[in-house]
């Protein structure tokens, strides 16, 4: 009898020991990168996300030591339907591990749901909403790059205590500009401004010529665009058609990307006000993973901060994955590890993920350059200040996150 007990505890041991053998010597990994790869979004997000995903399997070295790592792509087609369906398929059939990028607020709270439900990982760097790690966190979700908060405390808080203190919105009508619409009302009131009322738009809007109206008609100093990618440009141009920034009123650009300002030309985008959190021009390591993209990019454009959010958050993903000592297939397992180290990369420098799974860094705030201004082509920002990275980002005390409660 007691030798049959030990054969069957020598058992269990060995299958244990062969499992953990097995997981370390996992050293597969799929990456998906979910975007809008041909309309509204896609020049801040789209095929330059993908490159960046690509660069960060290159950089991370992991190929060298005998993983093997792919990267897929698809677009969501600004559809959280769409994008649901794809990543399920993802992880049902194409038995994907991680997502990446998802810009467009709506795909990205449909596709983080989907992930807690896999137990897959979910890193957004091109989604606003800051309700990722607030009222709709998940263990298996990180928010890298930006959020609405940190937009909003950003250019909405700077404008107000200079003197741009009444307010009037342009606001997309979906989850990413209820929400900068929210936190930037929430800044403006807090340093002493007021919101003098607000329009919402569809999504992809070519005329906004009865919006500008109304908010002309406001009288506002400010009026705020809760948008971003093209319709924020297509705004701009028409305000300047309309006449609103000779009139006195301010632009103010809530969420800019530099793929924005090269559309729009200096002409136009010169003076306007907006914050990042990367900027190509920062430094030399900056300057060198920027000059890598280009080259790479198809019409030679410089990396938006999405795509270097993506860079970013996939050299530390492929670092937690190394520390555990092989791919568990295990999301929240591997998010947790990613929390519990430090964030160091060439894009963003020093950093950390808080338990809500928001990661932190400084923020910048730009203006753009007048033509006279700019030394050369890209050369298109000049560093007005600096937010602190425990100051950006929502406070944990203020955050709505279920996850701090336990």
């Amino acid at each position: 009898m007691k030798s049959r007990i030990s054969a069957l505890l020598l058992g269990t041991v060995l299958a244990f020991t062969a499992a953990n053998f097995a997981f370390a010597q996992d050293k597969t990994v799929k990456v998906g990168a979910l975007s809008d790869q041909s309309g509204l979004y896609s020049d801040l997000g789209g095929p330059g996300s993908t490159l960046a995903a690509q660069m960060a399997v290159e950089d991370s070295g992991l190929t060298g030591k005998g993983w093997k790592i792919d990267v897929i792509s698809a677009d969501h087609l600004n559809k959280p339907d769409v994008g649901a369906n794809i990543a399920r398929q993802w992880f049902d059939v194409d038995k994907v591990d991680i997502i990446v990028d998802v810009p467009n607020s709506g795909v990205a709270l449909a596709v983080s749901n989907i992930v807690k439900e896999k137990n897959g990982i979910f890193i957004d760097s091109g989604a606003g909403t800051s309700d990722l790690t607030n009222a709709q966190c998940t263990p298996n979700t990180i928010h890298w790059t930006y959020d609405t908060y940190m937009l909003a405390h950003g250019t909405g808080s700077a404008l107000t205590k200079n003197g741009g203190d009444t307010w009037f919105f342009l606001t997309a009508d979906y989850a990413f500009g209820a929400a900068l619409e929210r936190d930037t009302t929430t800044a403006v009131l807090a340093a002493g401004g007021k919101v003098l009322g607000g329009i919402k738009h569809p999504l992809n809007t070519s005329d906004f010529s009865s919006f500008l109206l109304q908010a002309q008609a406001s009288k506002a100093k400010v009026v705020g665009l809760a948008n971003a990618g093209g319709d924020t440009t297509n705004a701009i141009k028409q305000a300047a058609e309309f006449g609103l920034t000779q009139g006195g009123q301010k632009m103010a650009a809530l969420l800019l990307f530099i793929s924005d300002v090269h559309a729009l030309g200096l002409n136009t985008a010169q003076g306007l006000n907006f914050t990042e959190t990367f900027y190509w021009d920062m430094n030399d390591q900056t300057r060198a993973f920027s000059k890598r993209f280009q080259e790479r990019m198809k019409n030679h454009t410089m990396p938006t901060m999405v795509h270097a959010g993506v860079y970013s958050s996939l050299l530390h993903y492929f670092k937690a994955l190394e520390a555990l000592g092989g791919n568990p297939h295990d999301g929240a397992k591997v998010v947790a590890k990613m929390k519990e180290m430090p964030t160091d990369d060439p894009l963003f420098g020093k950093g950390s993920i808080e338990p809500n799974g928001r990661k932190i860094h400084p923020a910048y705030l730009f203006e753009v350059k007048t033509p006279s201004e700019s030394k050369g082509p890209w050369d298109y920002y000049k560093l007005l200040a600096t937010i602190p990275a425990d100051e950006a980002f929502t406070p944990l005390d203020k955050s709505t996150c279920s996850l701090l409660k336990k």
